[in-house]
C-alpha cells in the first residue's frame, strides 16, 4: 500500500508549545499595555487632576470685567459738562473665533471697520489673553447692530455689548478746561495695578478728564459666567458689583465761560477769570478751540490732520500753555514794591520827557508816549502807564529785587492749578542769566524788564493769579478748577478747600490801596490808558493795560500799526478785578497780536465783568 505524499504526521507536543509560547507573548504584551495604560489614568485622574480641572474649568468658565460707568462732570450750578451716552460696541474672542481673519473680512461686509480699527484692534489683542473679549468697533449704529443680530449665529467669539460713550454738550465750550477720553495705551496701564483698566477702553487724555483719571474711572467689578461651544453665556456663577467713578463738580461757570468765549469774538487769546476768595477758576477760555466729541472712540486721521495743521493751533491751551511777555500788566506790582521799598524816587516821582538816557551811552529808551508825561508820580505812572518812571525805578530796585517782587505774586512758576501740562512762564535774574546764556546781566536789560519787556514770559492764568492777589492784598491762594467730589454710591459731596500760598510779603495795607486806587483810575478816570472801557460801569473796578511788543524797534523807531504785518502785531493784554473794594471775580485777557492793551483787551474783560456782576451778555 503506498502513502500518500501530502500527509504529515501531527505532533501534538510541538503544538501544545507553540500555542503556549504566544499565549505567554499575548499575556505580556496586554500586561505592559494594561500596567501602561493604567499609569497613563493614574497620571491624567489623579496625579495631574488639578492641572487638567483647571483647563477643564477655564474652557467652561469665563472671568468678564465689569466696567463702571465713568464719573459724571459738573459746572459750578450743577449743570453737566461731560455725560455718558449708551451705545454698543463689536467685541471679538479671538480664542473663540475659528478664523480670524476670514471672520473680520466678513464681518467688514456687514459694518464699516477701518484700518484704525483694526489696527486698535491687533494692539489690544497682543496684550490681552486670547479669552478676553476685545474691541473692534465702537458706537455702532441702529442699523449696523440689527444687520449684526440678524447674522450673529454665524459669528462665533462675535458679539455686541451695550456700552457708555463720553459726550460733551457744550462742545469746544469746555475742550480746554475738561478735555476728553482717549483709547487706554501703555502710558495708562505703565503706574497703575495690574487690572485696574481690565472692561475699560477709555482713559482721560487732557484737561480734567486726564488731571482726575483716577476719580474718574471708578473700579471694576467682575462676574463669572458659565460660556457654551459658541462663547455663549448659559449662566452667570459668581459677581462683584464694579463701582461708579465719582462725579467732579468744576468752579467754571458755564453761562460765564460762554461769555467769555463770545467776548473774545474769534480773536486768538486767551481768558481767566478767578474768584479772588477761593481761588476758584470761573472762566478759562483758549481760542481758537475744537470739539472734544471728535476724539471720542478715536478721531479720524482728516480730522486730525485738520486740527493740527490749522495755523490758529486750535488744539494749544493758550491759558495755561501760552507764554507772554506781560507788559506794562506788571507795572501795579512793582508798584508795591516802590512804596514798600520808601518810595526811592520820592513822593513826587519823575520828570518823563518821553526817554531816559543811561550815562555814557546814546541809546533813548523810550516811553510809548513820545512827548512824555511831565512831572509823574507813581499813581500817575500806573494809570497812564508812564514807561519812563518804572525805568527810573528798575535803577533803584535793581534786576534781582524786581525778581523777587514779581515771584511773590506768582510769576516764573507754576501756580500749581489741577489741570496737567502748565508752563511756568520766565522771570529773569542775573543768576538766571549766567546759568541759562551764560553771561552777564547788562543795566539796559533791567529797564526794558520792569515794563515787562525782555526776557520776561507770564500765562495768561499766571496773570489772572496776579490780578486776584492784588485784589486780597497779598494774600494767595493756588488757583484750581475743581470744586467738589461726590461719591456717588453713597451720596457724600466732599468740598475741595482752597489751599494758601505764602503772602506776599511786603506792602503795608494803606500801600496795596494806593496801589489799588492807581488801577481804579486806569479805568475810570479820564486819562486811564482804558478809561473807554471803564466808563459808565455801575460798579467800581481797578485794572491794568498791557501791550507787549513781539518784535523789536530800534531806539528812533516808531510802531505804527497799520504798517505792520498782522502777525508781528503787539500782544493786548489787561488785568484786573471787581468790585474795587468787595473783589468777587479777579480777570486776565490776551488777545494775540490784538495791538494796544487799552482799545482791545480791556473792552473784553470789561464785556465779561457785565457778564458775571450785572448779567450782560456780551455782543459779539
Amino acid at each position: 500500500m503506498r502513502r500518500n505524499p501530502q500527509i504529515r504526521l501531527h505532533n501534538p507536543e510541538l503544538e501544545r508549545r507553540l500555542i503556549r509560547s504566544r499565549i505567554l507573548l499575548a499575556t505580556v504584551l496586554a500586561s505592559v499595555w494594561l500596567l501602561g495604560t493604567g499609569l497613563r489614568l493614574y497620571d491624567l485622574q489623579v496625579h495631574s487632576h488639578a492641572h487638567f480641572a483647571t483647563l477643564s474649568q477655564g474652557n467652561r468658565v469665563r472671568l468678564r470685567p465689569l466696567p463702571p460707568p465713568r464719573g459724571l462732570i459738573y459746572d459750578r450750578q450743577g449743570i453737566l459738562l461731560a455725560e455718558n451716552l449708551p451705545s454698543f460696541r463689536l467685541e471679538i474672542v479671538p480664542e473663540d473665533v475659528p478664523d480670524l481673519p476670514r471672520t473680520l473680512e466678513r464681518l467688514s461686509r456687514l459694518v464699516e471697520i477701518t484700518p484704525r480699527d483694526r489696527e486698535r484692534f491687533e494692539r489690544e489683542r497682543r496684550r490681552s489673553r486670547p479669552f478676553d473679549a476685545i474691541p473692534l468697533r465702537h458706537r455702532l449704529t441702529d442699523e449696523e447692530v440689527a444687520r449684526l443680530a440678524i447674522d450673529r449665529i454665524h459669528f462665533p467669539g462675535v458679539d455686541i455689548r451695550a456700552d457708555l460713550t463720553r459726550h460733551y454738550p457744550f462742545g469746544a465750550s469746555t475742550a480746554h478746561v475738561i478735555g476728553y477720553t482717549g483709547a487706554v495705551d501703555e502710558r495708562d496701564l505703565r503706574d497703575v495695578a495690574e487690572g485696574t483698566y481690565a472692561g475699560l477702553t477709555e482713559a482721560g487724555r487732557n484737561g480734567v478728564e486726564r488731571s482726575y483719571e483716577t476719580e474718574l474711572r471708578g473700579v471694576t467689578g467682575y462676574e463669572q459666567v458659565e460660556v457654551n461651544a459658541q462663547g455663549r453665556t448659559v449662566r452667570v456663577l459668581e459677581s462683584r458689583a464694579s463701582v461708579a467713578g465719582q462725579n467732579l463738580y468744576l468752579s467754571l461757570d458755564i453761562r460765564l465761560q460762554r461769555a467769555a468765549e463770545a467776548a473774545l469774538a474769534g480773536r486768538r487769546g486767551a481768558i481767566v477769570a478767578i474768584a479772588p476768595d477761593s481761588g476758584e477758576i470761573l472762566a478759562l477760555v483758549s481760542e481758537p478751540a475744537y470739539d472734544a466729541n471728535l476724539f471720542i472712540g478715536g478721531i479720524s486721521a482728516e480730522n486730525y490732520q485738520s486740527l493740527s495743521k490749522d495755523p490758529g493751533r486750535p488744539l494749544f491751551n493758550r491759558s495755561i500753555l501760552g507764554q507772554y511777555p506781560p507788559g506794562s500788566t506788571i507795572k501795579p506790582l512793582l508798584g508795591v514794591a516802590d512804596l514798600a521799598s520808601g518810595q526811592p524816587l520820592g513822593p513826587g516821582g519823575v520828570y518823563c520827557a518821553g526817554f531816559v538816557k543811561l550815562p555814557n551811552q546814546e541809546r533813548r529808551y523810550r516811553d510809548w508816549k513820545r512827548s512824555g508825561h511831565g512831572h509823574t508820580d507813581l499813581r500817575r505812572a500806573i494809570a497812564e502807564s508812564c514807561d519812563v518812571y518804572f525805568y527810573q525805578l528798575s535803577l533803584e530796585l535793581g534786576i534781582d529785587r524786581i525778581h523777587d517782587t514779581l515771584v511773590a505774586f506768582g510769576l516764573g512758576h507754576q501756580t500749581g492749578v489741577d489741570l496737567p501740562g502748565e508752563r511756568g512762564g520766565l522771570v529773569p535774574s542775573k543768576a538766571w542769566k549766567q546759568r541759562a546764556r551764560k553771561q552777564p546781566w547788562y543795566i539796559g536789560e533791567t529797564l526794558v524788564n520792569a515794563i515787562g519787556q525782555g526776557y520776561n514770559l507770564a500765562t495768561p492764568l499766571q496773570l489772572a493769579q496776579a490780578a486776584a492777589t492784588l485784589a486780597r492784598r497779598g494774600q494767595v491762594l493756588a488757583p484750581r478748577i475743581v470744586r467738589a467730589r461726590e461719591d456717588v454710591a453713597s451720596g457724600r459731596y466732599v468740598p475741595l478747600t482752597p489751599v494758601p500760598g505764602t503772602a506776599v510779603a511786603f506792602g503795608a495795607p494803606g500801600q496795596w490801596e494806593t496801589v489799588i486806587d492807581a488801577m481804579h483810575d486806569v479805568v475810570q478816570t479820564p486819562g486811564g490808558t482804558a478809561f473807554g472801557s471803564g466808563r459808565g460801569a455801575p460798579y467800581a473796578y481797578a485794572g491794568k493795560t498791557g501791550t507787549a511788543q513781539v518784535f523789536g524797534l530800534g531806539s528812533e523807531e516808531e510802531y505804527v500799526e497799520e504798517n505792520v504785518a498782522a502777525h508781528l502785531r503787539d500782544h493786548a493784554l489787561f488785568l484786573g478785578f471787581a468790585p474795587q473794594h468787595a473783589p468777587a471775580i479777579a480777570i486776565a485777557v490776551v488777545v494775540e497780536h490784538g495791538g494796544s492793551g487799552g482799545h482791545t483787551a480791556a473792552p473784553i474783560a470789561r464785556q465779561v465783568l457785565d457778564a458775571y456782576l450785572v448779567h450782560e451778555e456780551p455782543t459779539p
